[in-house]
């Protein structure tokens, strides 16, 4: 079997690999990649430090070349790239096909920014003198990813970083190394330079712990959970550096009375459950006022019955399996805890066996919630929801916000005075109505508020903020 090697100093280098396991088939082996040791991160730190000088400087047809055929190539793949993405994620092939599409577009997007990189001159309160404003690359930028988004959430750290100068140490998660792998591959082909990109594929506690303690890191960006999260904020402001954090979310999705029940279900459905609700952005709260409980919830259920859950590459499945079993344990774990907190487990909630071994769980769906309960508390990142009953808007309001989280939150209303006071006072970076509360696009700011998120905002023109810094320069003349 071949073994995928790290990047590092433009070699591929590295040969004790570990198997990247089919969460919809375990007996499959997706492939054997390398983990990187503790020496190898430093070497990484060091070529992308010592790339930084030239690729700072480097012209913007160069950047915007490489990052074009990056967009081109990873689009033209995508049908192959997607069945990858979802053999090791376990995300089901056509969510797997628009991430990949998404990952193009998010380069093509940044392959165009190279071109549009502007400053502002002014004049000064002082005669005579000139004032230039403009941005420069921040340095090595460590790049930090999670498993549930294994091609996009790179795409959207990389590409910006790489559009306004920088260099790059990425560490994906450990249990998606293929499409970082295949991703850093095309990078690599499409004529970076040799440090300019450094894959290093390994354990946080290891690859993680020499990023957090390099003082050559200028910045980090990261996203996954929030308790990682602190530890890389604590670590960075120990060497005074720049971080970005993207982290936990315990989103709403509120449906009113006045509600359309079907558009109100579609999206409540694709919010908690679509994707195993793996997604930060998923709605595990549903919060639903009282004229129309009763008919929300038996439409949720049947909409339920109908959900295939299945192997992720296989005809006709809607959602995958739990990413693995440690995953799949703390998803059980959070059901019993829903039960044992008073909450009716109203749908679901099952280990279920298919054709091939893998870690299958039935949607799970609770009513009878409050959201004291734990379940309705704690990011439990799987298919597990919570219809939480309230009487009116204004107490839906108050649950929504009612959390430490603020990443998306979504309504479900017909009434525009309703939608527009929920935009303005929810207490999310992200706010959806009559749409599921996962789903954005590339080229709008992405992020959350409370302890979801930390720094800039990520994607479009806003990426800008965290991967440049502004220089403000004078002129006699």
């Amino acid at each position: 079997m071949t073994i995928y090697q790290n990047l590092i100093a433009g070699e591929w280098v590295g040969d004790e690999a570990s198997p990247n396991i089919n969460p919809s088939n375990t007996d499959d082996v997706v492939g054997m990649y390398v983990r990187a040791s503790a020496d190898d991160a430093k070497h990484a730190i060091a070529a992308a430090k010592a790339a930084f000088p030239t690729w700072s400087r480097s012209g913007i047809l160069e950047r915007h070349a490489i990052l074009r055929k990056t967009a081109d190539e990873i689009l033209a793949r995508k049908d192959e790239l997607g069945a990858l993405l979802a053999r090791e994620e376990g995300k089901i092939l056509p969510e797997a096909i628009g991430e990949v599409t998404r990952a193009a577009q998010v380069f093509d997007f940044f392959a165009g920014e190279t071109l549009r990189l502007t400053g502002e001159v002014v004049p000064s309160v002082r005669p005579n003198i000139g004032v230039e404003i403009t941005r420069e690359p921040l340095g090595v930028v460590g790049i930090i990813t999670p498993w549930n988004f294994p091609i996009a959430i790179p795409a959207w750290k990389i590409a910006p970083a790489l559009c306004y100068g920088n260099t790059v140490v990425f560490k994906p998660a450990d249990l998606v190394p293929g499409s970082a792998w295949a991703i850093v591959d095309i990078l690599h082909r499409a004529g970076l330079p040799k440090g300019v990109l450094n894959l290093v594929m390994g354990r946080g506690s290891v690859v993680g712990q020499v990023m957090l303690e390099s003082p050559d890191l200028a910045g980090i960006t990261f996203t996954g959970s929030t308790s990682t999260g602190k530890r890389v904020a604590l670590a960075s402001i120990e060497h005074n550096r720049k971080f970005q954090l993207e982290m936990g979310g315990k989103n709403p999705m509120i449906v009113l009375d006045d509600a359309d029940l079907n558009i109100a279900v579609e999206a409540a459905a694709n919010s908690a459950f679509f994707s195993t609700g793996q997604r930060c952005t998923a709605s595990s709260r549903l919060i639903v006022t009282a004229g129309i409980h009763d008919r929300f919830v038996a439409a949720m259920t049947e909409k339920l019955k109908t959900l295939n859950v299945d192997n992720a590459l296989k005809a006709g499945s809607q959602i995958g399996p739990v990413v693995d079993d440690k995953q799949l344990r703390q998803d059980t774990d959070y059901i019993e805890i829903g039960k044992s907190e008073g909450a009716r487990l109203a749908f679901g909630g099952e280990v279920l066996k298919r054709d091939t071994p893998g870690f299958y769980l039935q949607p799970a769906l609770f009513t009878e919630a409050t959201n004291q309960m734990r379940i309705s508390r704690e990011e439990i990142f799987g298919p597990v929801a919570s219809v939480i009953q309230v009487k009116d808007y204004d107490e839906a309001l108050a649950v929504a916000n009612d959390t430490p989280l603020g990443l998306s939150a979504g309504i479900a209303t017909t009434s525009l005075k309703y939608a527009t006071h929920f935009k303005r006072n929810s207490e999310a970076g992200m706010v959806m109505v009559n749409l599921p509360t996962a789903g954005v696009d590339f080229h709008v700011p992405f992020g959350g508020r409370k302890a979801s998120s930390f720094g800039p905002r990520e994607q479009g023109r806003h990426a800008a903020e965290f991967f440049t810094i502004v220089k403000t320069g004078y002129t006699l003349g």
